[in-house]
């Protein structure tokens, strides 16, 4: 099993394409700043995850995501 549920602060606005072909998909892609539970010597940290997304939920992305906004997303990890 290979799920993942991030929260996190966009850092910038995500950037969208859309694919070669007929159907013409769109494919967004955008970094989420996920802040770590534990703090090292009294800082914040964070990890910078790479997220993609597909079709509607990326046109969704397109429309409403901003830099700074504070989203969860549900998903699987690859590396």
């Amino acid at each position: 099993m290979n799920k993942v549920i991030l929260m996190g602060r966009l850092t910038r606005d995500p950037e969208v394409r859309y694919s070669a072909g007929e159907s013409g998909t769109a494919i967004a892609r955008y970094t989420l700043a996920v802040d770590r539970r534990f703090k090292r010597d009294g800082e914040a940290t964070a990890d910078f995850i790479s997220c993609v997304s597909f079709g509607r939920t990326a046109e969704f992305a397109e429309k409403y995501f901003r830099q700074g906004l504070k989203i969860i997303v549900s998903g699987r990890i690859q590396t």
